[in-house]
């Protein structure tokens, strides 16, 4: 078989694929066509082509494929959260399936694959912000931040990811939020439920536009309120209950944050926005393999 035989063969298996995740086809059937072999030759070699777990979870992601990705993260944890192959893509990020995640809004993905990440032994380390950074600097929760994604906000945040990392220009979280309000009159409901949920799990507030907020806060009074401001600022203490709700998360384990933070005996209004919507319960069911 020539190389460009092979080559064309190889695009359509990687297009019917591409296809059969997005139109949300089986478990089963998406895995045999996963692990069907192409014999291509490779410097005068055959070789075995399949996609990796890694892979096919972008895909899973990209479209929003639930239970596929549920079940490459129960039965491939290490392999499905590894860099794919910069054969497949070439990923500005080394955490590419968390950034995807965030960027298409798969908050219930997301989730699975933050409980995943704590039970493999590089996972814990990548979420707190060690390691997943793009070039510029800047972790998921700054991209979080920056596309206003409330539910990942939370589950970032609450899986254990540092409010507090800044950017390679040393903008934190907290700053992203922050910057787009400046002179505005209103904010978005979606940007105040960030910034409540990122103050959560900030008992000590730090971030680079403290002292502008101190020099003018006028600019940020009409968007964010008079009271907002101040504390912010540093010229008044946190509110009583913002102090009581982050004792509280304190608490909780990253390890099991969805199965605690639902389970809290306080009224479901003073919960993050969106958290029934978004935690996946450790104890869901785990999509098998069938025909």
């Amino acid at each position: 078989m020539s190389s460009a035989v092979c080559l064309e063969q190889r695009r359509c298996l990687s297009l019917l694929f591409y296809r059969a995740v997005r139109d949300q086809k089986p478990v089963w059937m998406l895995e045999d066509m996963r692990t069907m072999l192409a014999l291509c030759p490779d410097d005068g070699n055959n070789s075995q082509k399949t996609y990796s777990p890694s892979e096919a979870l972008l895909y899973a992601i990209v479209h929003d494929h639930q239970g596929y990705a549920q079940y490459l993260l129960s039965h491939f944890p290490e392999e499905a959260l590894v860099e794919p192959g910069e054969g497949f893509c070439r990923c500005p990020t080394p955490a590419p399936h968390l950034s995807l995640a965030v960027r298409h809004d798969r908050y219930f993905i997301l989730g699975h694959i933050l409980q995943m990440a704590h039970r493999v032994p590089s996972g814990a380390p990548a979420i707190r912000g060690g390691r997943v950074t793009q070039g510029d600097g800047r972790t998921p929760l700054h991209l979080a931040c920056e596309l206003v994604r409330p539910e990942a906000v939370l589950l970032l945040l609450g899986s254990g990811a540092s409010p507090v990392v800044p950017d390679a220009q040393g903008l934190t979280p907290l700053d992203v939020l922050l910057e787009p309000l400046r002179d505005c009159d209103t904010a978005s409901s979606g940007r105040r439920h960030c910034l409540d949920t990122l103050l959560m799990f900030m008992p000590r507030v730090h971030f680079h536009l403290r002292e502008a907020l101190r020099k003018e806060p006028l600019r940020w009074s009409g968007a964010l309120g008079h009271d907002t401001v101040q504390f912010l600022a540093g010229f008044r203490p946190a509110p009583l209950l913002l102090s009581a709700m982050q004792t509280v998360f304190q608490q909780l384990s990253p390890t099991t944050f969805s199965d605690s933070l639902l389970q809290l005996p306080i009224p479901s209004n003073l919960k993050p926005a969106g958290l029934t919507l978004c935690l996946p319960q450790s104890g869901d069911k785990t999509v098998q393999l069938h025909r």
